[in-house]
Protein backbone atom coordinates (compact mmCIF):
# COMPACT_ATOMS: atom_id res chain seq x y z
CA UNK A 1 0.00 0.00 0.00
CA UNK A 2 1.76 2.83 -1.04
CA UNK A 3 -0.89 5.64 -0.25
CA UNK A 4 0.52 7.20 2.74
CA UNK A 5 -2.44 8.69 4.45
CA UNK A 6 -4.71 5.69 2.98
CA UNK A 7 -2.26 3.70 4.73
CA UNK A 8 -2.15 5.44 7.97
CA UNK A 9 -6.19 5.26 7.97
CA UNK A 10 -5.80 1.61 7.34
CA UNK A 11 -3.52 1.44 10.46
CA UNK A 12 -5.36 3.40 12.46
CA UNK A 13 -8.43 1.31 12.27
CA UNK A 14 -6.88 -1.71 12.69
CA UNK A 15 -5.08 -0.29 16.41
CA UNK A 16 -8.71 0.56 16.68
CA UNK A 17 -9.45 -3.10 17.45
CA UNK A 18 -8.97 -3.97 20.94
CA UNK A 19 -6.19 -6.32 20.68
CA UNK A 20 -2.48 -6.15 20.44
CA UNK A 21 -0.53 -5.72 17.13
CA UNK A 22 2.29 -8.01 16.70
CA UNK A 23 4.84 -5.29 13.97
CA UNK A 24 4.92 -8.06 11.57
CA UNK A 25 1.34 -8.84 11.31
CA UNK A 26 0.68 -5.22 10.45
CA UNK A 27 3.11 -5.12 8.17
CA UNK A 28 1.04 -7.92 6.68
CA UNK A 29 -1.59 -6.61 6.69
CA UNK A 30 -0.67 -3.48 4.87
CA UNK A 31 1.57 -5.19 2.22
CA UNK A 32 4.61 -2.64 4.04
CA UNK A 33 7.66 -3.32 5.41
CA UNK A 34 8.61 -3.47 9.61
CA UNK A 35 10.04 -0.20 9.17
CA UNK A 36 7.50 1.16 7.20
CA UNK A 37 5.07 0.31 9.92
CA UNK A 38 7.28 1.68 12.87
CA UNK A 39 7.33 5.02 10.88
CA UNK A 40 4.01 5.48 10.30
CA UNK A 41 3.38 4.59 14.09
CA UNK A 42 5.56 7.39 15.10
CA UNK A 43 3.42 9.36 12.79
CA UNK A 44 -0.05 9.01 14.29
CA UNK A 45 2.21 9.55 17.61
CA UNK A 46 2.54 12.71 16.35
CA UNK A 47 -0.73 13.34 15.51
CA UNK A 48 -1.80 12.64 19.05
CA UNK A 49 -3.04 9.27 19.42
CA UNK A 50 -1.40 7.40 21.97
CA UNK A 51 -0.07 4.02 20.26
CA UNK A 52 1.56 2.19 23.07
CA UNK A 53 4.42 -0.56 22.01
CA UNK A 54 5.49 -3.74 24.15
CA UNK A 55 8.54 -5.81 23.79
CA UNK A 56 8.94 -9.26 23.82
CA UNK A 57 7.57 -12.80 21.79
CA UNK A 58 3.80 -11.38 22.10
CA UNK A 59 4.57 -7.79 22.19
CA UNK A 60 3.63 -5.33 19.23
CA UNK A 61 1.40 -2.42 19.15
CA UNK A 62 -1.87 -1.21 20.75
CA UNK A 63 -4.18 1.84 21.23
CA UNK A 64 -4.25 3.37 24.73
CA UNK A 65 -6.89 5.45 26.04
CA UNK A 66 -5.31 8.88 25.74
CA UNK A 67 -6.12 12.54 27.14
CA UNK A 68 -8.94 13.27 24.87
CA UNK A 69 -10.78 11.54 22.33
CA UNK A 70 -9.28 10.80 18.86
CA UNK A 71 -11.51 10.47 15.85
CA UNK A 72 -12.50 6.95 15.39
CA UNK A 73 -12.67 4.79 12.20
CA UNK A 74 -15.65 2.35 12.19
CA UNK A 75 -17.14 -0.21 9.23
CA UNK A 76 -20.60 0.54 7.83
CA UNK A 77 -22.67 -1.79 10.14
CA UNK A 78 -20.80 0.13 13.35
CA UNK A 79 -21.37 3.15 11.93
CA UNK A 80 -25.06 1.84 11.33
CA UNK A 81 -25.36 0.73 14.87
CA UNK A 82 -23.71 3.83 16.55
CA UNK A 83 -26.48 5.74 14.39
CA UNK A 84 -29.45 3.92 15.35
CA UNK A 85 -28.28 3.95 19.13
CA UNK A 86 -27.84 7.86 19.22
CA UNK A 87 -31.32 8.01 17.73
CA UNK A 88 -33.19 5.84 20.06
CA UNK A 89 -31.06 8.60 23.11
CA UNK A 90 -32.25 12.03 21.04
CA UNK A 91 -35.70 11.14 20.51
CA UNK A 92 -36.68 9.67 23.68
CA UNK A 93 -34.54 12.80 25.21
CA UNK A 94 -32.44 10.95 27.62
CA UNK A 95 -31.80 12.56 31.01
CA UNK A 96 -28.08 14.00 30.83
CA UNK A 97 -27.18 12.66 27.33
CA UNK A 98 -29.99 14.53 24.97
CA UNK A 99 -28.20 17.58 23.71
CA UNK A 100 -24.58 15.20 22.90
CA UNK A 101 -27.40 12.64 21.19
CA UNK A 102 -28.53 14.77 18.89
CA UNK A 103 -25.16 16.83 18.20
CA UNK A 104 -23.06 13.37 17.41
CA UNK A 105 -25.86 11.97 15.35
CA UNK A 106 -25.85 15.13 13.34
CA UNK A 107 -22.66 14.85 12.39
CA UNK A 108 -23.10 10.93 11.87
CA UNK A 109 -25.79 11.72 9.73
CA UNK A 110 -23.68 14.18 7.74
CA UNK A 111 -21.45 11.81 6.57
CA UNK A 112 -22.93 9.07 6.10
CA UNK A 113 -23.82 7.42 2.38
CA UNK A 114 -27.36 7.22 1.55
CA UNK A 115 -27.53 3.43 1.63
CA UNK A 116 -26.38 3.70 5.76
CA UNK A 117 -29.16 6.23 5.90
CA UNK A 118 -31.57 4.11 4.92
CA UNK A 119 -30.50 0.94 6.71
CA UNK A 120 -30.22 3.19 9.66
CA UNK A 121 -34.17 4.85 8.96
CA UNK A 122 -35.47 0.92 8.28
CA UNK A 123 -33.65 -0.63 11.21
CA UNK A 124 -34.25 2.63 13.29
CA UNK A 125 -38.37 2.40 12.44
CA UNK A 126 -38.68 -1.47 13.04
CA UNK A 127 -36.82 -1.56 16.37
CA UNK A 128 -37.57 1.38 18.03
CA UNK A 129 -39.13 0.97 21.59
CA UNK A 130 -42.41 2.47 21.74
CA UNK A 131 -42.82 5.83 23.80
CA UNK A 132 -42.74 6.28 27.48
CA UNK A 133 -45.30 9.28 26.46
CA UNK A 134 -46.44 11.31 24.07
CA UNK A 135 -43.41 13.57 23.80
CA UNK A 136 -40.97 11.33 21.60
CA UNK A 137 -39.18 13.36 18.97
CA UNK A 138 -38.56 12.02 15.25
CA UNK A 139 -34.84 12.31 15.33
CA UNK A 140 -34.20 12.94 12.00
CA UNK A 141 -36.70 16.57 13.15
CA UNK A 142 -33.98 16.95 15.52
CA UNK A 143 -30.85 16.47 13.08
CA UNK A 144 -32.77 18.78 10.79
CA UNK A 145 -32.91 21.82 13.27
CA UNK A 146 -29.70 21.26 14.85
CA UNK A 147 -28.18 21.84 11.00
CA UNK A 148 -30.61 24.37 10.74
CA UNK A 149 -29.08 26.07 14.20
CA UNK A 150 -25.53 25.15 13.23
CA UNK A 151 -25.10 26.40 9.74
CA UNK A 152 -27.27 29.49 11.06
CA UNK A 153 -30.18 29.16 8.11
CA UNK A 154 -33.86 30.14 8.45
CA UNK A 155 -35.91 26.83 8.46
CA UNK A 156 -39.43 26.45 7.65
CA UNK A 157 -41.89 24.86 9.69
CA UNK A 158 -45.77 23.70 10.84
CA UNK A 159 -46.27 24.22 14.20
CA UNK A 160 -49.60 23.17 16.39
CA UNK A 161 -50.63 25.15 18.88
CA UNK A 162 -51.70 23.82 22.50
CA UNK A 163 -55.53 24.53 21.40
CA UNK A 164 -54.48 22.60 18.23
CA UNK A 165 -54.51 25.32 15.37
CA UNK A 166 -51.78 25.21 12.95
CA UNK A 167 -49.56 27.39 11.43
CA UNK A 168 -46.75 27.72 9.35
CA UNK A 169 -43.68 29.39 10.95
CA UNK A 170 -40.50 31.23 9.63
CA UNK A 171 -37.95 30.82 11.87
CA UNK A 172 -34.13 31.85 12.34
CA UNK A 173 -33.10 28.86 15.09
CA UNK A 174 -30.58 29.54 17.55
CA UNK A 175 -30.60 26.69 19.64
CA UNK A 176 -32.34 23.05 20.70
CA UNK A 177 -33.08 22.72 24.40
CA UNK A 178 -34.31 19.55 25.87
CA UNK A 179 -36.24 20.90 29.03
CA UNK A 180 -38.06 18.42 31.60
CA UNK A 181 -38.38 15.22 28.70
CA UNK A 182 -39.35 17.76 25.92
CA UNK A 183 -37.24 19.34 23.44
CA UNK A 184 -37.38 23.17 22.43
CA UNK A 185 -36.61 25.18 19.60
CA UNK A 186 -35.27 29.01 20.16
CA UNK A 187 -35.30 31.22 17.67
CA UNK A 188 -36.32 34.66 15.96
CA UNK A 189 -40.03 34.64 14.82
CA UNK A 190 -39.48 36.15 10.97
CA UNK A 191 -43.58 36.70 10.86
CA UNK A 192 -44.36 37.75 14.62
CA UNK A 193 -41.01 39.68 14.59
CA UNK A 194 -40.21 38.60 18.16
CA UNK A 195 -38.87 35.63 19.94
CA UNK A 196 -39.97 32.23 20.37
CA UNK A 197 -39.91 28.87 21.78
CA UNK A 198 -41.59 25.86 20.08
CA UNK A 199 -42.20 22.66 21.43
CA UNK A 200 -40.54 20.17 19.21
CA UNK A 201 -43.13 17.47 19.23
CA UNK A 202 -45.77 20.04 18.08
CA UNK A 203 -43.36 20.80 14.98
CA UNK A 204 -43.98 18.96 11.97
CA UNK A 205 -42.08 18.76 8.40
CA UNK A 206 -38.73 21.28 8.89
CA UNK A 207 -37.18 22.72 5.95
CA UNK A 208 -34.19 24.32 5.46
CA UNK A 209 -34.72 27.60 3.43
CA UNK A 210 -30.70 27.67 2.41
CA UNK A 211 -30.92 31.38 3.77
CA UNK A 212 -28.13 32.22 5.70
CA UNK A 213 -28.91 34.53 8.65
CA UNK A 214 -26.87 36.75 11.12
CA UNK A 215 -28.02 35.75 15.14
CA UNK A 216 -30.04 38.90 16.66
CA UNK A 217 -29.17 39.54 19.91
CA UNK A 218 -31.64 37.11 22.11
CA UNK A 219 -33.02 38.28 25.46
CA UNK A 220 -31.65 35.63 27.31
CA UNK A 221 -28.14 34.88 28.89
CA UNK A 222 -28.19 31.29 26.21
CA UNK A 223 -31.30 29.80 24.79
CA UNK A 224 -31.71 27.40 27.67
CA UNK A 225 -32.64 30.33 30.08
CA UNK A 226 -34.54 31.90 26.95
CA UNK A 227 -36.82 28.39 27.69
CA UNK A 228 -36.73 27.97 31.23
CA UNK A 229 -37.51 31.84 31.99
CA UNK A 230 -39.57 33.51 29.15
CA UNK A 231 -41.32 30.57 27.53
CA UNK A 232 -44.21 31.46 25.19
CA UNK A 233 -45.63 28.53 24.35
CA UNK A 234 -48.58 27.51 26.98
CA UNK A 235 -49.19 23.90 28.23
CA UNK A 236 -52.02 22.46 29.99
CA UNK A 237 -52.41 23.76 33.68
CA UNK A 238 -49.77 22.73 35.74
CA UNK A 239 -50.30 19.80 38.66
CA UNK A 240 -48.73 19.27 41.68
CA UNK A 241 -46.79 16.05 42.35
CA UNK A 242 -46.40 15.56 46.01
CA UNK A 243 -44.39 12.03 46.62
CA UNK A 244 -42.64 10.98 49.44
CA UNK A 245 -39.36 8.21 47.99
CA UNK A 246 -37.91 5.58 50.36
CA UNK A 247 -34.42 6.85 48.45
CA UNK A 248 -31.81 9.39 49.52
CA UNK A 249 -31.91 12.18 47.78
CA UNK A 250 -28.88 12.36 45.95
CA UNK A 251 -30.16 8.58 44.09
CA UNK A 252 -33.64 10.49 42.57
CA UNK A 253 -32.37 13.97 41.83
CA UNK A 254 -31.82 13.88 37.87
CA UNK A 255 -34.36 11.21 37.42
CA UNK A 256 -37.32 13.19 38.61
CA UNK A 257 -36.21 16.37 39.97
CA UNK A 258 -34.78 19.13 37.40
CA UNK A 259 -35.02 22.10 39.07
CA UNK A 260 -33.42 22.94 42.66
CA UNK A 261 -35.95 22.44 45.20
CA UNK A 262 -38.10 20.29 43.36
CA UNK A 263 -36.21 16.69 45.49
CA UNK A 264 -35.87 17.50 48.99
CA UNK A 265 -34.65 15.09 51.71
CA UNK A 266 -36.60 14.00 54.45
CA UNK A 267 -33.48 11.90 56.27
CA UNK A 268 -30.15 10.21 55.62
CA UNK A 269 -32.38 7.64 53.43
CA UNK A 270 -35.76 9.64 52.02
CA UNK A 271 -36.42 11.85 50.12
CA UNK A 272 -39.51 13.90 49.27
CA UNK A 273 -40.60 14.78 45.36
CA UNK A 274 -42.65 18.75 45.57
CA UNK A 275 -43.23 20.72 42.21
CA UNK A 276 -46.00 22.46 40.33
CA UNK A 277 -45.77 21.74 36.24
CA UNK A 278 -47.35 20.16 33.60
CA UNK A 279 -45.13 17.06 33.53
CA UNK A 280 -47.73 14.22 31.99
CA UNK A 281 -48.65 11.95 34.97
CA UNK A 282 -47.69 8.76 33.17
CA UNK A 283 -43.82 9.52 32.55
CA UNK A 284 -43.84 10.57 36.67
CA UNK A 285 -45.40 7.01 37.15
CA UNK A 286 -43.02 5.32 34.86
CA UNK A 287 -40.04 7.21 36.38
CA UNK A 288 -41.30 6.16 39.93
CA UNK A 289 -41.89 2.41 38.98
CA UNK A 290 -37.78 2.57 37.62
CA UNK A 291 -36.53 4.24 40.75
CA UNK A 292 -36.85 0.22 42.52
CA UNK A 293 -37.97 1.68 45.46
CA UNK A 294 -41.01 2.06 47.94
CA UNK A 295 -42.87 5.20 47.76
CA UNK A 296 -46.29 7.20 48.93
CA UNK A 297 -48.32 9.37 46.36
CA UNK A 298 -50.04 12.12 47.70
CA UNK A 299 -51.31 13.88 44.58
CA UNK A 300 -52.11 14.66 42.30
CA UNK A 301 -55.16 12.14 42.03
CA UNK A 302 -53.83 11.63 38.10
CA UNK A 303 -50.78 10.21 39.38
CA UNK A 304 -52.35 7.34 41.09
CA UNK A 305 -54.55 6.42 38.15
CA UNK A 306 -51.40 6.73 35.71
CA UNK A 307 -49.77 4.01 38.16
CA UNK A 308 -53.10 1.93 38.21
CA UNK A 309 -52.65 1.86 34.50
CA UNK A 310 -49.17 0.66 34.30
CA UNK A 311 -49.93 -1.85 37.06
CA UNK A 312 -53.12 -3.21 34.96
CA UNK A 313 -50.59 -3.56 32.10
CA UNK A 314 -48.30 -5.76 34.25
CA UNK A 315 -51.10 -7.80 34.94
CA UNK A 316 -52.65 -8.06 31.45
CA UNK A 317 -48.80 -9.09 30.78
CA UNK A 318 -48.86 -12.09 33.42
CA UNK A 319 -46.39 -10.28 35.84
Amino acid sequence: MSDTPARLLRLLSLLQTPREWPGSELADRLGVSDRTVRRDIDRLRDLGYPVEATLGATGGYRLVAGAAMPPLLVDDDEAVAIAIGLRAAAGSAVAGIEEASVRALTKLEQVLPAKLRRRVRVLGAATMAPAATAHTIDPEVLTTLAAAVTNRERVRFEYLSAAGASTRRNVEPVGLVPYRHRWYLVGFDLDRADWRSFRVDRLERPQPTAARFTPRELPATDPAAFVIGARTDSGPPSLRFLVDIEAPADKVIGRLGECPGDIAARDENSCRLDVARDDDPLWIAQRLVELGVDFVVHQPPELTAALREIRARLERAGI
